[in-house]
């Protein structure tokens, strides 16, 4: 758990689940895999995060749709350390991004090259039915 500054907002973990379309699960599920980390309320009642842990949420979030791991999130948060230095996960960002782009590049060419062969197969059947219904016709 987090130090709270004075005054800080703390959302609760339901109220935030909902306004992002994620559920309390989901997020219990990332700080126990250490990519997240949530404070006690005051009032002692349930976990919430502050605005800080808000963005970072919103971060992981932006992170899974461009299709990075848990494992990959751990490693950049592992880079970004308790110092919360940007400048050394940045760079481990951008070659995770790169990995990312040319696993999706090799997949289209696998993917282009299976259109063309289905095509292909297609124009042959056409062709073979095509001329077997010709030579039927009196």
């Amino acid at each position: 758990m987090d130090d709270i500054t004075e005054g800080e907002e703390i959302t609760p973990i339901g109220d935030l689940a909902i306004s992002l379309g994620l559920t309390t699960r989901t997020l219990r599920y990332w700080e126990e895999v250490g990519i997240l980390r949530s404070v006690q309320r005051s009032d002692g009642a349930t976990r919430g995060y502050t605005p800080y842990y808000v963005r970072r949420i919103r971060f992981i979030i932006k992170l899974k749709e461009l299709g990075l791991t848990i494992k990959e999130m751990q490693d950049l948060y592992a880079a970004y350390g308790e110092a919360k230095q940007t400048e050394r996960m940045i760079p481990r960002l951008i070659e995770i991004l790169d990995e990312h782009v040319e696993k999706i590049d090799e997949k289209m060419s696998k993917l282009d090259s299976l259109r063309n062969e289905i095509v292909s197969y297609r124009h042959k059947m056409d062709e073979k039915f095509g001329a077997s219904q010709h030579a039927e016709q009196p």
